[in-house]
């Protein structure tokens, strides 16, 4: 390992390399509550850097984890085989925001929610919107293919990327997708990496597909006296015309918690649900209230 270490070194800053167990040992979880132990954490700055990390990792067989913020519930940010943790994290730069063809160049180190106030200053937003936004990167929303409430009808982060630079496991930079919605000559790559947790290659860039601002938003809560009564609701909502922007579900326990917090609902209350819809502002009181008759019927 320490010849590892010092070949590392000629590549990217000594500053930018961890050994210490004290300081890896942050980096070997997420929210998955796995532990790894990671034997030195790298901090890449540049797609070129990333390049250099992999051939060196290639050269001496050192297993390599990539990682965003850890917010990731499934575990792919934990290094269960040691070897090194590769953060991106200093990689957090917007290259470009295009409003007249809805775009942005961003690195994988970007919070999502920097994205999503960055966007609204020009009229936009990215849909994308887990609930970790104001803390998890760019990076792992690409790697777990995050959706979000909001997936219901703007689809998740796959629906909502246009094109990728990444880094293969070989160490070879390549290009995938186009800067324009159309694209459809060629094997879809992009889609294929998007979800792919770093088992196929590590993301450095990519270009996001932007949508403009709803000019207005309402919610609707619906309650309901058990679970299969919301289900038959859901369904009924799904299948009408007007497509709610988000819809959250809620069961007896989550209830319960809610309670608990002083707000008040019907004693007969054993699921509910949470429906966003969005739009035209004088097309939102006719759009609630197809949605409140699906929900109700």
């Amino acid at each position: 390992m320490q010849a590892f270490i010092q070949a590392l070194g000629q590549e990217i800053d000594e500053k930018s390399i961890l050994t210490d167990p004290a300081e890896c040992l942050a980096y070997g979880y997420d929210n998955s509550r796995r532990q790894g132990y990671p034997d030195a954490v790298v901090f890449a700055e540049s797609t070129e850097q990333v390049q250099a990390i992999i051939k060196v990792c290639n050269q001496y067989k050192i297993p390599l984890t990539a990682r965003g913020r850890g917010t990731g519930t499934p575990g792919g940010a934990v290094p269960l085989s040691g070897g090194i943790v590769l953060s991106c994290e200093r990689m957090k730069c917007i290259t470009e925001v295009d409003s007249a063809n809805r775009t942005m160049v961003v690195e994988p180190g970007v919070l999502n929610q920097t994205i999503q106030d960055i966007a609204a200053q020009h009229g936009f937003f990215w849909a994308p919107d887990p609930s970790s936004a104001a803390f998890c990167t760019v990076g792992g929303n690409l790697a777990y293919n995050a959706a979000g409430p909001r997936a219901i009808k703007y689809g998740a982060t796959r629906e909502n990327t246009l094109a990728l630079t990444a880094v293969t496991g070989a160490g070879s930079i390549i290009h995938t997708g186009f800067a324009t919605t159309k694209g459809a000559v060629g094997y879809d790559l992009t889609r294929l990496l998007i979800g792919s947790e770093g088992t196929l290659a590590i993301i450095t860039q990519a270009i996001l597909k932007l949508t403009p601002l709803p000019e207005a938003k309402q919610t609707i809560r619906a309650i309901y006296r058990n679970i299969a009564a919301a289900t038959e609701a859901v369904t009924r909502i799904m299948a009408q015309p007007v497509m709610p922007c988000a819809l959250e579900f809620m069961d007896a326990k989550a209830i319960e918690l809610i309670r608990s917090q002083g707000i008040i609902l019907p004693a007969a209350a054993g699921a509910l649900l949470l429906i966003e819809i969005d739009g035209l502002a004088e097309e939102l009181a006719m759009a609630a209230k197809k949605i409140e008759q699906a929900a109700a019927h």
